[in-house]
C-alpha cells in the first residue's frame, strides 16, 4: 500500500475530557468507509482523496521510539481521523503491531472504529487491560442495516457491529457505542434511539455516548448535500431552511431524544455521561492506581 512520510506517531492531547485519552495516534491516513457525514473531508485537515487509505511510513519504528521516551504511561487514543481497522489492516496488521508495542511499554488504549475486525485483537486488548485501561468505542448511528448501508456504505452493517460488541464484551473487554452523528430528518427518531439502546444492552455494551446532530462545513457540506439529493430527495432543502450555513446542526428533536435516551439507558444500566464512562473503564482494568485523577 502507499505510504506517507511521518516524523511522530503520538501527539499529546490538550485535555483528556474525550474518553480520558492522554495521546492521539493515527497509523493510517484516510478512510474507506465512505460515510456521507464524515467531517474529516473538511478543508482544514488538508487531506486530499480522503477515501484512499495510506499508511504512515516507518510508523511502528517511530511509535516504539515515541512510547519509549514518554514519561507518562497514559492512554493512547486511535481512530479519530482514520479507522484503525480499515480493510488494509487485515493484511498489514499495523494496528495489531501497534497494540503489541502499547502493551510492551505499559500504556492503555482507547479505540474508535466501525469495524468488527477489532475482535481479532481481543487477546491483545485483554492482555493490555490486565494492567492498563482499555476501551473500545464502536460507532453505531442506526439500528437499521439498510440505512447504515446508505449513510456508511463502506462500513460493516450495524448488526455486525453489535455482534462485535457482544464478542468483545464476552471476552471481558470494556466496550460501548458512539451514537454519533444522529442526522436531522434521517435517523433522529425515537424509535431508532430506543432500538440502539435495546440492542446495546443485549450486546453487553457498557456505555453509549451520543451527539444528536451533525457538523457541516465547506467541502464536507457539499459532499453531504450531494448524497442527500441522491438518497433522500427533498431533505437538503430542509437542512438549508433549518440550518443555513451553520457548522453545528443539532436535531430539532434533540431535547425529546435525550429524554428518551436517558430513560432507557438508566433502565438498562448503561452509562452515558463522559465522566462516568472514564471513571468506569479506568477502574475496570483492575489497577488500584487512580492515575486518571
Amino acid at each position: 500500500m502507499e505510504t506517507i512520510p511521518a516524523k511522530n506517531m503520538l501527539t499529546r492531547t490538550k485535555n483528556n475530557f474525550w474518553f480520558g485519552t492522554d495521546y492521539n495516534m493515527n497509523i493510517y491516513r484516510g478512510c474507506s468507509h465512505g460515510c456521507i457525514y464524515c467531517d474529516s473531508r473538511s478543508e482544514c485537515y488538508g487531506i486530499e482523496r480522503f477515501d484512499q487509505v495510506k499508511a504512515k511510513e516507518n510508523a511502528l519504528l517511530i511509535l516504539n521510539d515515541n512510547l519509549r521516551r514518554k514519561a507518562l504511561k497514559g492512554v493512547v487514543g486511535t481512530g479519530a481521523m482514520s479507522d484503525p481497522y480499515n480493510p488494509c489492516e487485515e493484511k498489514y496488521q499495523l494496528t495489531r503491531q501497534a497494540l503489541e508495542l502499547i502493551r510492551a511499554h505499559g500504556f492503555g488504549v482507547a479505540i474508535a472504529t466501525k469495524s468488527p475486525l477489532v475482535t481479532r485483537d481481543k487477546d491483545l486488548l485483554a492482555a493490555i487491560q490486565k494492567r492498563s485501561p482499555v476501551i473500545v468505542k464502536m460507532t453505531i448511528t442506526t439500528a437499521d442495516d439498510a440505512l447504515s448501508r446508505i449513510i456508511e456504505p463502506g462500513a460493516a452493517p450495524s448488526s455486525q457491529r453489535f455482534a462485535a460488541i457482544q464478542e468483545l464484551s464476552q471476552s471481558g473487554i470494556y466496550c460501548g457505542i458512539l451514537l454519533m452523528p444522529v442526522l436531522p430528518f434521517i435517523n433522529d427518531t425515537e424509535e431508532n434511539i430506543k432500538s440502539i439502546v435495546r440492542l446495546a444492552a443485549k450486546s453487553g455494551a457498557r456505555f453509549i455516548y451520543p451527539a444528536f446532530g451533525v457538523t457541516l462545513r465547506d467541502r464536507q457540506a457539499l459532499y453531504f448535500y450531494e448524497k442527500l439529493d441522491q438518497h433522500f430527495p427533498g431533505i437538503k432543502d430542509k437542512y438549508l431552511r433549518t440550518f443555513g450555513n451553520q457548522y453545528s446542526c443539532a436535531s430539532p428533536k434533540a431535547g425529546s431524544l435525550w429524554t428518551a435516551f436517558k430513560r432507557d439507558c438508566d433502565r438498562h444500566g448503561i452509562l452515558y455521561r463522559m465522566p462516568d464512562i472514564i471513571a468506569s473503564y479506568k477502574l475496570d482494568h483492575g489497577s488500584q492506581q487512580l492515575t486518571f485523577l
